[in-house]
């Protein structure tokens, strides 16, 4: 019988090379897993999360044109509901996303007030030191090693998003459209994710493991873990970047429905190179008509159809 459990590590016995080969046979066979002791509480996940929340919620107007990127396939400030459709990206479907977002980077922010800043900036860079630690383990359990060594490949462009996934609306339940979010691997060397538990019970986080998709529900003081593609490509194979989706609740579980998702992309470097035959062969969907490709070229291909245009809606 196909092991569907996911596994819990603990960051610090990692570090101290507790559990390696267990560790290992989940890169390699899942990709994903929960992380305790990860140097992150709850309460500053807490923090990033209500004064997102109450941005969304509360937020004037001209607040949120103002913290809105003008170039739609980057990743910065406020996304609103319905704006965005990953099943358009991988050519899955045309339903949007049913979420809202917040999104920072190293750069070129967009912060609504300063207080937001300040708090977002405390949470993306302990979130920052957490993930570079968390692929270290990673790759040092498979002993990948990329071009220009383990550190170059983290001198990288990391995208922390806030997901908030109201209530859906009659059209959105499950009988109706199943899903919220359309399956995808990340376009990561990891990503950290801290999600709160939708309040009737509903476990809306799906990850493909064993060949079938499984809940993944909020854990107290853990962080889930996805290793990503760029985790796959520098290992050769090694590690797996597991599918993962949201599911709409059914009718039952309509009311009640609505939870958070806080994402930490640990993304490598635009200019991060591999072989565009090789991705293909470890099943990533790269459609580049060159050998090698950069991360910025993936990328953009990727996020092109991110949102959603006005004809369309």
């Amino acid at each position: 019988m196909t092991d569907t459990t996911v596994p819990t590590f603990d960051l610090t016995e990692l570090r101290d090379g507790h559990r390696r080969d267990e560790f290992r046979e989940c890169l390699r066979e899942k990709g994903l897993f929960y992380l305790t002791n990860s140097g992150l509480t709850e309460q500053d996940h807490e923090a990033a999360r209500e004064i997102a929340v109450d941005f969304f919620e509360h937020g004037p107007e001209e607040q949120k044109q103002a913290a809105t990127h003008p170039v739609q396939t980057i990743r910065r400030g406020f996304t609103r509901l319905e704006s965005e459709s990953t099943a358009r990206i991988t050519n899955t479907g045309k339903y949007t996303d049913y979420s809202m977002s917040y999104s920072m980077g190293v750069d070129e922010n967009l912060f609504p007030t300063p207080e937001f800043e300040a708090v977002w900036q405390r949470y993306f860079d302990s979130l920052n030191v957490a993930a570079k630690d968390v692929a270290r383990q990673v790759l040092a359990a498979v002993d990948a090693r990329p071009a220009g060594g383990v550190e170059e490949l983290l001198d990288c462009d990391p995208v922390l998003r806030l997901r908030y996934f109201p209530e859906v609306p009659e059209d959105r339940i499950a009988e109706k459209q199943p899903l919220r979010m359309a399956p995808h691997y990340d376009l990561s060397i990891v990503t950290l994710i801290h999600q709160t538990p939708c309040r009737n019970g509903f476990v809306s986080l799906q990850g493909e493991v064993g060949g079938r998709y499984v809940d993944l529900p909020a854990t107290p003081d853990a962080v889930l873990v996805f290793c990503g593609a760029v985790a796959t490509l520098v290992s050769d194979g090694a590690v797996k970047a597991p599918l993962h989706h949201v599911a709409a609740p059914g009718e039952d579980k309509r009311v009640g429905s609505g939870r958070t998702s806080s994402v930490f992309f640990l993304r490598p470097s635009l200019d991060f190179e591999f072989s565009v035959a090789r991705a293909k062969e470890l099943g990533f969907n790269v459609d580049l008509p060159v050998e090698t490709a950069t991360f910025n070229d993936w990328i953009g291909g990727n996020y092109i159809n991110i949102r959603k245009t006005a004809d369309a809606r």
